[in-house]
């Protein structure tokens, strides 16, 4: 298998964030990691676009020649290959409520932080959109407030005291705010005390690099 991705970004990087828990965890899952430079566009040649009709990031090439583009589609594929260690739970309700936790990091941080950073000051040369970065900031507030309050009871990771997709998810968006220096936890004490804890896990050192 071969992944296709670009560090920084967001997307890739909670995928890449999620084999390295799986590497620490004993499961290093077998791929080749090659890297699609965002910067230079290379996401839109002939070459990617064969892999992700949409031009976009992360691509997972599968042994047999196919691609599975969406980071969650890709992790959870993984998943079903790679079972151990679990990310996502050995029950069915543990795993609703992990996925709902990282539906939450996915849809309601990551997606509103990438936003905020390609209307404001985007690494891709988009022009500011300052009503559209408004908006995103709006919806960003509740999402950060509802995990601040899942880690008021002091639990070290977002489902407790097992890494899960969450946490890969959540990590990510940060490190993207942090790339175009914008700061989003100044009145989340809980969330601040999860990055810098998360930041220092074995898993994160290389893939984390801001």
């Amino acid at each position: 298998m071969k992944l296709f991705a670009f560090p920084i970004a967001p997307n890739p990087t909670k995928v890449r964030l999620y084999l390295a828990e799986k590497r620490v965890g004993g499961c290093a899952i077998p791929l080749e990691e090659i890297m699609v430079d965002l910067t230079k566009g290379e996401q839109k040649s002939p070459e990617h676009l064969a892999r992700n009709p949409f031009g976009l990031l992360p691509s997972l090439e599968l042994d047999d020649g196919r691609y599975v583009w969406e980071s969650l589609a890709i992790i959870e594929y993984l998943e079903e290959r790679f079972p151990e260690p679990s990310l996502l739970g050995r029950d069915p309700e543990t795993r609703a409520l992990r996925r709902q936790l990282e539906r939450i990091a996915d849809i309601g941080v990551l997606i509103s932080i990438g936003r905020l950073v390609h209307t404001t000051d985007s690494p891709l040369g988009l022009p500011p959109e300052p009503a559209v970065a408004d908006y995103f900031r709006r919806r960003l507030a509740p999402n950060l407030d509802y995990l601040e309050s899942v880690l008021a009871d002091g639990r070290p990771l977002l489902a407790g005291d097992e890494v899960t997709i969450g946490d890969c998810t959540l990590a990510a968006a940060l490190q993207f705010g942090r790339f175009r220096k914008l700061e989003f936890l100044a009145d989340h004490p809980n969330l601040r005390r999860w990055d810098e804890a998360y930041r220092g896990r074995e898993a994160a050192q290389g893939i984390l690099v801001l």
